[in-house]
């Protein structure tokens, strides 16, 4: 589904209603968020966290690469907030365990820059592009 975001207001409601529709899987849920700088990726990571409760700031996590957050009333127990921007192969994330992380149904793993990655992304990925169109306008293009 595409959806057209007129505001930041439109984004945070938009990825609120994207959240909530989700379910816990025997695996963990990762949501591969695809989009040029400015495009509102952490935007949207920080609605989700917002939505799921998380009281925590949530910044992209750039320079630490992993930032996990505990989540109360929720379906998994973590949210796990990847930023590969820094990343240069993908074998530097497995390297950090990445196996391990996706193997765990209690978690909900947001990966920005998730095209840099591509090749290790477990099956049934969702995978949300985002399009920067103007200022304030967002086209959010959401694949299950």
């Amino acid at each position: 589904m595409t959806y057209t975001s007129k505001n930041p207001e439109e984004t945070k409601e938009l990825a609120s209603r994207f959240i909530q529709g989700l379910t816990a899987r025997d695996r963990a849920v990762v949501i591969a968020l695809i989009g040029d700088l400015g495009a509102g990726k952490t935007a949207f990571s920080q609605a989700i966290g917002e939505a799921l409760g998380v009281r925590d700031p949530i910044q992209s996590p750039t320079f630490l690469i992993e930032k996990i957050y505990e989540l109360h009333k929720a379906p998994w127990q973590h949210l796990v907030h990847i930023d590969a921007y820094r990343l240069e192969s993908e074998s530097e994330l497995t390297a950090l365990g990445w196996d391990a992380i996706i193997a765990r149904p209690e978690n909900l793993i947001i990966v920005e820059w998730a095209d840099k990655i591509g090749g290790i992304l477990p099956e049934g990925t969702i995978r949300v592009t985002m399009k920067h169109i103007d200022e304030t306008t967002r086209e959010i293009d959401i694949q299950s």
